[in-house]
């Protein structure tokens, strides 16, 4: 074979992996509302940043109909690429290749950029869109989970893991997500162990996926995410923003950004937030936001646990994380939930060197039964 027909072959086969499932499958995908893998990569990070991984590895599958499935780039997308300027490792999963299930490669792909996210010190943001476990390949994808939660593992502390749910995530799927240090969940995506109709089977109970597992579910009732968007545009925006108040990892400090905030600023509504009247409530964020560089506040879990508030905000220039009691709800009394935010908020932030800052304002504990059954002594 001549060099130009080598050439002509391996660009034939990239245009193949650069399709996923054909056109008609990507079609699909945008008539519902939702970005390809690579689409999604291409948002998150820099123009022609991103270096991709392992784009022509495909399954090597034999049973049960594999031997005949056309899984280009095994229905991930992987690789390194930078967001203002930083690098940043990704994945995304390709559901139009196989619904994005994931299989023995499929796991080793990840697991390779996560590896390489940890040698390097960078950030690895993980895209989350799949129909689960390749039941095809048994056993096989059932360690390929196995492999990715032990790496969830072993970089927790070292570099920022942040998992992005922009469609289906069930069953084993699941488990990687919450051993990572933040969730963003989209509109209409859902994420469960067990789906409707299994629980219906067992329990009797009678549930939509949407109020069992939807994004509103997981932000406001379970305190499973930390992030909800409309849509994946504003999602995306998320990440990068949450990303410019982070180290690389945990040897690393966070960006310096130019301040042009007076340091000697003073702010008026500081004399006159909290009431006289010590039965009035008041809004934290009033707080946070007068003292904060350009009075910007970037909340982490705003809907759960709301009396107490946590996230990111800059002094003169410098990443600060925020821990706060919210008089405006439950009088900005600790319970199970809120110590358990808090807790792993402050966890998260002492990991990766980034200061914080406290606002206390606060008559003590939530009495109560369900508090003292719930546990409450292990959250002290």
């Amino acid at each position: 074979m001549s060099r130009e027909a080598k050439l002509e072959k391996l660009a034939a086969k990239r245009q193949e992996v650069l399709l996923g499932g054909g056109e008609k499958k990507i079609e699909k995908q945008h008539q519902s509302g939702k970005m390809t893998a690579r689409e999604r990569i291409n948002a998150l990070l820099d123009e022609g940043s991103f270096v991709e991984l392992d784009q022509f590895v495909t399954h090597r599958g034999t049973q049960f109909g594999m031997d005949k499935a056309v899984a280009p780039g095994e229905g991930v997308v992987t690789g390194y690429g930078t967001v203002d300027g930083r690098l940043v490792y990704v994945y995304s999963q390709d559901f139009t290749v196989l619904g994005g299930s994931l299989g023995e490669m499929h796991a080793a792909k990840i697991c390779k950029v996560m590896d390489l996210a940890v040698k390097v010190g960078a950030p690895i943001v993980g895209i989350n869109d799949s129909g689960g476990a390749r039941i095809q390949e048994g056993v096989d994808a059932l360690n390929g989970y196995g492999e990715i939660f032990k790496r969830n593992t072993l970089a927790s502390g070292v570099v920022p893991q942040l998992s992005v749910i922009m469609g289906p995530c069930a069953g084993g799927a699941v488990y990687s997500p919450a051993l990572t240090d933040f969730v963003f969940m989209v509109n209409n995506s859902n994420m469960f162990i067990t789906g409707p109709q299994v629980i219906k089977s067992v329990t009797g109970e009678d549930v939509s996926a949407e109020a069992l597992g939807g994004a509103m579910a997981h932000n406001r009732v379970s305190g499973n995410a930390h992030f909800y968007a409309a849509d994946e545009a504003e999602c995306i925006g998320q990440i990068r923003r949450l990303l410019s108040f982070l180290p690389a990892n945990n040897l690393e400090g966070a960006p310096l950004f130019d301040c042009a905030d007076p340091v000697e600023r003073a702010d008026e509504i500081l004399a006159t937030v909290v009431p006289d009247d010590p039965n009035k409530a008041y809004d934290m964020h009033d707080v946070i936001t007068a003292i904060a560089d350009n009075h910007d506040f970037f909340e982490v879990q705003p809907y759960w646990a709301t009396n107490i508030l946590t996230g990111y905000i800059r002094l003169n220039g410098v990443s600060v994380g925020v821990i706060a009691n919210q008089p405006k709800a439950m009088a900005g009394c600790l319970d199970i939930n809120a110590s358990d935010k808090a807790g792993r908020f402050i966890r998260f932030c002492d990991a990766m060197g980034i200061p914080l800052l406290t606002f206390v304002d606060t008559p003590g504990y939530l009495p109560g039964v369900a508090q003292e059954h719930g546990g409450i002594y292990l959250c002290l």
